[in-house]
């Protein structure tokens, strides 16, 4: 089976600046998800996308392959993962022919990944030919369903639950509930060139503990960052 691992990072950064070319205990910030790429064994290619002749000789340094400089149009604050990674999967197929099975999401800014974590998510994504992906979740910090919405100076619940007066009812009583982490989604090609989508119709989740959630966004995410991979080890060594 063909995996390609697609690490995308734009060097337009306006909440941290160059944040992903920031060191991270003791290399660039991207180059942890180069090589966690590179270390999982069921990875075929390692490529990284971004619109920086300096990120891209960086990527190299760590070993990705920079096949192409994405466009600017695709490098905005407002581009979405999907045209990114229609970009990327076109045009590794019109220039070399390459069309892989599965596409592995590393985000730069979620460094923290446990040696095996790769090659488990593409395993459960693999043995589950019935689903379009697989998504990386942890424990939400807070419920929805003690969540309100204001509609005309009226509380609204944001979801419910079934549990009567779920606003005060203990935690301990409401479905427990995830959050979307940045570590890595897995998802099938066809997802997202047939499909027009990163994570299609049906969601493998992969639950993982809170500790290795991290996303890096400005100064205070980075310093999160930094102390949680120090509690951790930066490549999640004493992985929760």
């Amino acid at each position: 089976m063909e995996v390609l691992a697609i690490i995308p990072a734009r060097a337009g950064s306006k909440g941290l600046p160059g944040k992903n070319v920031r060191p991270f205990h003791g290399k660039p910030l991207l180059a942890w998800s180069v090589e966690a790429g590179l270390r999982a064994t069921s990875v075929t290619r390692v490529v990284l996308s971004t619109d920086s002749e300096e990120y891209a000789a960086v990527g190299r340094a760590a070993g990705a392959e920079v096949p192409f400089l994405r466009p600017p149009e695709l490098a905005e604050d407002d581009v979405r993962d999907l045209p990114v990674f229609e970009h990327a999967l076109r045009t590794l197929e019109e220039q070399d022919g390459y069309v892989p099975d599965l596409v592995v999401h590393l985000r730069p800014t979620s460094p923290i990944r446990p040696d095996g974590l790769i090659d488990e998510a593409v395993e459960r994504l693999g043995n589950r030919p019935d689903a379009d992906s697989l998504r990386a979740v942890s424990p939400a910090p807070h419920t929805p369903y003690k969540m309100w919405r204001i509609d005309d100076d009226t509380l609204v619940a944001v979801a419910d639950s079934g549990v009567p007066e779920q606003h005060d009812a203990p935690r301990q009583a409401l479905p427990p509930t995830y959050v979307h982490t940045g570590i890595l989604d897995v998802i099938r090609t066809r997802t997202i060139t047939e499909l027009g989508s990163m994570s299609g119709r049906t969601i493998v989740a992969l639950l993982l503990p809170s500790e290795l959630d991290v996303d890096i966004d400005d100064e205070e995410g980075f310093r999160i960052a930094v102390a949680r991979a120090q509690a951790v080890g930066a490549r999640g060594e004493h992985r929760p």
